[in-house]
């Protein structure tokens, strides 16, 4: 199994406490020098743009109820550079990059190939660059950089065309990594037919909308590039590539394979979901994956409470986490909806990895394959910093080596000697 960590670096109020900017970065760089040390493989970051309290405002705010802000890594470069600076062994991953905004994919490319260049410049560096990328998470923070309907037609069929839009960036972003040079001219042709709408009443309300603009051939609808561009090609040219590793955040399984059509990309997963569509994602990827497909390439989210209070039984510590973990879920919902729905309390303490060392180690041997990758996430409405490191302790020192001794014991040792 590998171990990976994700940091959320989530400003919200928890308890009545909201960390200041510079606290919620001071404790990131902390527990990031001692994820290194700990030997942790990948660190990810959440990344988030535009503010969530100025958007409420707005005509069509989201989580209103929210109080602070949902992240506060806006930039995976610099703060990937940084991470480097202070770190000997850790991987850096953003977990998500947004292709839409900020740019678009022409920008991310250029972003990326810049990063890598000056990332490799230090001698003999084989750290990567794990750059997981999506469409965004919230609607304002595309639509203040013009990602939204084009026109009336566009606003009737948005929901499926801005999946087809993501799909358009991915293929422009791959193919500049890539080296081309390339024009809009040049982009596969969006067409859309009754198959990607969820009724036959949205899809003819959409057909309805192109005929009027003359956008409608055989029963399809015929899109123009959302990205309208002329010839260009992006520099540096000659980037490490080996440096790296690409993986998307859709579950669209069309663009899953049209983008290892130009590239070696692997897919997020979360640990919500069911089990059934981990492994449809797996057989699919083994078939359409660039490359040797490995369970390690689908890395999966894991919240995390483990509690190890010395002279306490495992059945108490088992209690003491389930606590903490019912708290912080009880705090995410009211801070996002504004209410408490008891049942996704449960639902959601459930999906987590909760318990006392031995309790978590049973959990992963019941609910994950062994050659599964998994990004811990130990900061969940905590900032209780000094508890989350020693979350990361626990579950490196008496976690993992109930599920792996030798292997763990042996890496372990070779961390410390790095540190």
């Amino acid at each position: 199994m590998k171990w990976d960590i994700f940091f959320s670096i989530c400003q919200t109020e928890v308890e009545g406490f909201l960390p200041t900017e510079r606290q919620m970065f001071e404790n990131f760089f902390d527990q990031i020098r001692l994820a290194d040390t700990l030997g942790f493989g990948t660190a990810w970051v959440a990344e988030v743009h535009l503010s969530c309290q100025v958007q409420k405002q707005n005509r069509n705010a989201v989580i209103r109820q929210f109080r602070g802000e949902i992240g506060l890594n806006t930039d995976i470069f610099q703060l990937g550079h940084l991470v480097f600076s202070q770190t000997r062994n850790l991987n850096v991953g953003s977990a998500v990059c947004n292709l839409i905004c900020n740019g678009g994919p022409i920008a991310r490319a250029e972003s990326v190939k810049t990063f890598l260049t000056l990332h490799g410049l230090k001698p003999n560096e084989n750290r990567k660059l794990e750059f997981g990328f999506a469409a965004g998470r919230f609607p304002f923070s595309n639509e203040a950089y013009g990602f939204h309907p084009r026109n009336d037609a566009e606003a009737v069929a948005w929901p499926v065309l801005k999946g087809q839009y993501f799909a358009q960036a991915t293929e422009i972003f791959l193919r500049l990594l890539n080296g081309e040079s390339l024009s809009s001219k040049d982009l596969n042709p969006i067409r859309i037919g009754r198959e990607q709408f969820r009724t036959d009443e949205d899809f003819e309300r959409a057909l309805g909308a192109f005929q009027k603009r003359g956008d409608v051939q055989k029963g399809q609808i015929h899109i123009p590039p959302f990205w309208e561009f002329e010839k260009v090609g992006v520099i540096p040219q000659d980037y490490p590539q080996h440096l790296l590793q690409l993986t998307i955040g859709s579950h669209d399984p069309e663009t899953q394979i049209m983008a290892n059509r130009y590239r070696p990309v692997g897919v997020f997963n979360l640990s919500i979901t069911p089990d059934e569509k981990i492994q449809e994602t797996h057989h699919r990827m083994e078939r359409h994956y660039q490359g040797e497909w490995k369970r390690e390439l689908m890395p999966r989210t894991a919240m995390v409470f483990v509690d190890g209070t010395a002279g306490l039984s495992e059945e108490a510590q088992t209690q003491r986490a389930h606590l903490a973990a019912k708290r912080a879920w009880e705090n995410y919902w009211k801070a996002m909806e504004g209410t408490l729905d008891p049942v996704k309390v449960a639902q959601a303490v459930g999906n987590a990895l909760v318990g006392s060392p031995q309790e978590i180690a049973r959990q992963i041997r019941q609910r994950y394959h062994p050659d599964d990758r998994l990004m811990l996430w130990f900061d969940f409405n905590n900032h209780d910093h000094n508890q989350i490191k020693e979350m990361m302790r626990l579950f490196i020192e008496e976690v993992v080596p109930l599920l792996e001794p030798r292997s763990r014991l042996k890496g372990r040792a070779d961390a410390c000697e790095c540190v």
